[in-house]
């Protein structure tokens, strides 16, 4: 009930008022911290408490699961299971842990100060001035919302499971390359990934899952993905970006066989390009908004990117160089969808990585220079979620 009030009681009213006339007003409501996040952990403790899942809990461990500082605004979301045995145990100090944490810790910073809002502050003017777009700054600032969300998410991931690295805790990984994905369905699998397992676990095999036929698997596929979308958000446009996912999901595993006929490049891209399509509107947050980036998109209009954002991709070393800035805007992003398409990812570095002295001052060098970067920081995507 406080999710709904907190999360859902404007969303409520103004349905009601646009399919009633029934006049409600909304309210100014402040949600607490992360707490779609935490009622999620609480409504997992809780159904596998009555299935007997669990099989001791003290109330201070029951209250440090629920409240664990670095993941509690943005995930990964927890279950029990990941996460009191790591209490329990017999913890001892391991050096190759904590190097790891402190690696993972600062190649999340340096994703989110230093990629994400760059591309973040790009993407606020382009949507602030929808008007002001030509196709060329349209089609660049929905790609570029496509990096933001990616590497601003990932980057509050790998810093939370940083953290409990230093801290000698295991965190699940979250993240696992998704713009790599071949299909929908793979994409699904390493977006998000501790989401996608709650979601399965306690709404998709409740739902009947997959035993009672490929009919009724579809359709709890695509309850499942509007539940996803009016999760992420309060608004219409969530509930119509989770049916969008869901639909092609349904469309990927029916025409399994036809996708694995098709060259892997191809499938990549169809599946990036859907993706992109799909952050637009979860971008906009209303249908207007949504319409309005449309048609400047359609309208044919080719022209030279923004300077108002090509601006965004400026270094402060390159102030008093002459090179333009749409050359820095080009060159940033082709580096970074290089590296998202083609590149491991930190938990795989991270995993294989032989620490030296160059690892320890290349470590040393993101975590200056982010810090350095701190004060254009911007708030993170999924705060609120």
């Amino acid at each position: 009930m406080l999710l709904i009030y907190f999360k859902y009681y404007n969303f409520l009213v103004d349905s009601s008022n646009l399919l009633f006339d029934s006049k409600l007003a909304v309210r100014e409501i402040l949600a607490p911290l992360g707490i779609s996040f935490i009622t999620f952990q609480q409504i997992a403790f809780l159904v596998d408490a009555s299935r007997q899942e669990i099989s001791s809990c003290s109330f201070p461990d029951y209250i440090l699961f629920i409240s664990y500082f670095p993941h509690v605004s943005s995930g990964p979301i927890i279950r029990h299971s990941d996460f009191l045995p790591l209490l329990q145990a017999d913890r001892k100090m391991d050096w190759d842990k904590f190097s790891a944490g402190i690696y993972m810790f600062v190649m999340g910073l340096g994703k989110k100060v230093l990629i994400a809002d760059v591309f973040g502050s790009a993407v606020d003017w382009g949507y602030a001035n929808i008007d002001a777009l030509n196709s060329t700054s349209a089609v660049f600032v929905s790609l570029a919302y496509t990096m933001q969300i990616y590497f601003d998410f990932s980057g509050y991931s790998d810093m939370a499971i940083g953290i409990s690295r230093m801290l000698q805790l295991d965190l699940p990984f979250n993240f696992n390359s998704p713009y790599q994905a071949d299909t929908i369905v793979e994409f699904w699998k390493r977006w998000h990934m501790t989401l996608t397992g709650f979601l399965t676990k306690y709404l998709y095999i409740p739902l009947g899952g997959n035993r009672k036929g490929r009919a009724r698997a579809y359709v709890n596929t695509l309850l499942v993905f509007i539940c996803s979308g009016l999760w992420h958000g309060a608004s219409w446009t969530f509930v119509l970006w989770g049916g969008m996912h869901g639909c092609f999901m349904v469309f990927t595993k029916h025409f399994r066989k036809v996708f694995d006929r098709i060259p892997s490049f191809l499938n990549k891209s169809i599946t990036l390009l859907f993706v992109n399509f799909t952050w637009i509107l979860f971008r906009a947050q209303s249908f207007t908004v949504f319409k309005q980036m449309m048609g400047v998109l359609m309208k044919n209009d080719w022209g030279k990117l923004r300077d108002e954002i090509s601006v965004c991709f400026r270094p402060v070393v390159a102030e008093n160089l002459s090179c333009p800035d749409w050359l820095y805007a080009v060159i940033f992003s082709a580096v970074i969808l290089f590296a998202v398409l083609k590149c491991d990812n930190v938990q795989e570095r991270a995993k294989n990585m032989k620490y030296s002295f160059l690892s320890c001052v290349w470590v040393w060098v993101v975590a200056v220079v982010s810090i350095l970067s701190l004060s254009g920081v911007t708030t993170f995507v999924y705060s609120l979620f």
